[in-house]
């Protein structure tokens, strides 16, 4: 089957996807974030694959979240993303935002992980192979590494946004304490801090007590991961764990964690939700983008039908202060 040429939607700018300048920068991005963490590895289709990642362009969403060792396996999303920029994206670069990332396991031997500055160039310059580009729009080190001096990853940040490999530089979950050391050794580098990368969702607030002030107070944009906690903020669960599901895999979900207790306390979250008329999934999105400093969420699709689900939450993202307090109030159960 000979796969036509792609062209983008004419309207990709005109779908009523809001946008939100990062932090105090230059750089505006959507609400939405597709992230390839799950779903686009070498055990997933291209063709399945390809059509989300052009579906997500053509509905408005410009900025895709990568990072060396998303697939499965290690490496294969970036691959995945390659292809993609080299069969149908390479004339629309310019119009992306195109993050990665280095601090987790990649690769065997003693240079395959966490914070050193071998590892993050090394990991950067594998990364641009594998996604057919010259630069990333965003490079983040992607977890604290307590036993590499704080000065050498981050003075690796700024030598890969002087090298050009990379515009922006990020940071992903940090401590809070190692998140400000970080913004104020690269701001005194004349390297802004674009934006702080941390898990956030209504089953995890903890970023709430420090992480995204200090980041507003450092003028960098928050991102958030994991919004719907792994699916747990979705109906997917109501009725049982589904074959396929992640928490039936026992991988980054565990079935252990989805209670009955759980359960009825979703349940009542989703009655909220649907007062307002959205899904549980939606709600949860909406609730993470009803605080201005939250730039974006990421989110996971294995599906165009779930991308377009997902974007529908843009729709409404203000909280009545009834509502506020009677999700205040569940999830204080949790």
């Amino acid at each position: 089957m000979v796969v036509p040429p792609y062209t983008p939607s004419e309207g990709r700018y005109e779908t009523g996807l809001p946008i939100r300048r990062a932090g105090r920068s230059g750089i505006r991005l959507p609400e939405v974030v597709l992230g390839l963490w799950h779903n686009f590895g070498d055990t997933a289709p291209f063709a399945r694959s390809r059509e989300m990642i052009l579906h997500s362009f053509d509905s408005g969403i410009v900025h895709f979240d990568l990072a060396n060792n998303y697939g499965p396996s290690y490496g294969s999303a970036e691959e995945t993303f390659g292809k993609v920029m080299e069969k149908d994206l390479r004339p629309f670069r310019h119009e992306l935002f195109i993050s990665t990332k280095a601090g987790w396991d990649m690769f065997p031997g003693h240079y395959g992980n966490w914070g050193s500055r071998k590892y993050l160039f090394t990991s950067l310059e594998e990364s641009l192979k594998r996604m057919k580009l010259d630069e990333v729009d965003i490079f983040y080190s992607h977890r604290y590494d307590p036993e590499t001096p704080l000065e050498e990853t981050m003075q690796a940040l700024v030598d890969i946004v002087r090298s050009g490999k990379a515009r922006y530089a990020g940071i992903s979950n940090y401590p809070e304490d190692k998140a400000r050391m970080a913004y104020e050794y690269l701001e005194a580098r004349d390297v802004h801090c674009l934006l702080y990368q941390g898990r956030y969702s209504m089953l995890c607030r903890e970023p709430e007590k420090a992480v995204i002030p200090d980041a507003a107070k450092a003028g960098v944009g928050f991102v958030a991961f994991s919004p719907l906690a792994q699916g747990l903020l979705t109906n997917r669960y109501f009725n049982g764990i589904p074959q396929g599901s992640r928490a039936s895999e026992e991988g980054s979900l565990r079935s252990d964690r989805i209670t009955p207790e759980l359960v009825a306390l979703l349940r009542r979250l989703d009655a909220i939700a649907a007062g307002r008329g959205q899904s549980l999934a939606q709600m949860a999105l909406a609730w993470d983008l009803r605080d201005p400093r939250v730039t974006s969420v990421i989110i996971g699709a294995s599906s165009v039908a779930q991308i377009d689900d997902n974007l529908q939450a843009t729709r409404n993202t203000a909280f009545h202060a009834e509502e506020l307090s009677q999700i205040d109030e569940i999830l204080t159960q949790l």
